[in-house]
């Protein structure tokens, strides 16, 4: 088993990576893999509504010059996910997402029942609000949401300082044990089968 583990932060090793390696070092002690990748901080585009990912049915955003791409070629081979990102206005990164949207509406098939979760970082507020945006997401792609003792929050401004926010990290871990909980058990020969889902009806308000 596998869990990909999205750093939304443009600071590569900054606090958003200090809370996804405490959920990965956990993750380890309970014998699943995981692999934490960084968005980077080069520009990422947005969502254009062309609609050209779903003609050509092949998975891709037709725009390949970013890091999306990159990203939701590797939902495949992950079982489970962990999307973090710093608070920014009350708001994740906006690169990540994009990253999400684009790579959720080109790629989503692939994240379809798949357990996952959020992590957010702030300095002092706004940390909750970024944390259900990025939420809402998963609940649209049928993702089982993981849960933990709090949410999933974590403190710090400066380099390294989330490492001192005792409660945010033990939040981290009981994440990652509650992520490996779940993954274990829908890998277990008793586990139930993926749930019949009846074919989407759309309904827009304005006719």
């Amino acid at each position: 088993m596998k869990v990909l583990l999205i750093n939304g932060s443009p600071r590569k090793s900054g606090n958003t990576f200090i809370a996804l390696s405490e959920i990965a070092n956990t993750l380890q002690s309970e014998g699943i893999e995981s692999e934490i990748v960084w968005i980077g901080n080069k520009p990422v585009r947005g969502c254009i509504a062309c609609g050209r990912c779903i003609a050509n049915g092949d998975g891709k955003c037709v725009f390949d010059d970013d890091v999306c791409n990159r990203i939701s070629e590797k939902f495949a081979e992950a079982d489970g996910f962990v999307f973090g990102s710093p608070v920014y206005y009350g708001q994740p990164n906006g690169a990540l997402m994009a990253v999400i949207q684009r790579a959720f509406f080109s790629n989503g098939a692939k994240v379809q029942n798949k357990p996952a979760a959020v992590v957010t970082i702030c300095r002092r507020g706004g940390a909750t609000a970024a944390f259900q945006c990025l939420q809402m997401p998963l609940q649209m792609m049928n993702m089982p949401v993981v849960t933990s003792q709090y949410w999933n929050i974590a403190y710090g401004r400066e380099a390294g300082e989330a490492a001192q926010d005792a409660e945010g990290m033990q939040t981290m871990r009981t994440l990652a044990h509650n992520m490996a909980w779940m993954l274990k058990g829908l890998r277990s020969e008793h586990a139930p089968a993926v749930p019949k889902r009846e074919e989407r009806q759309a309904m827009s308000f304005i006719r």
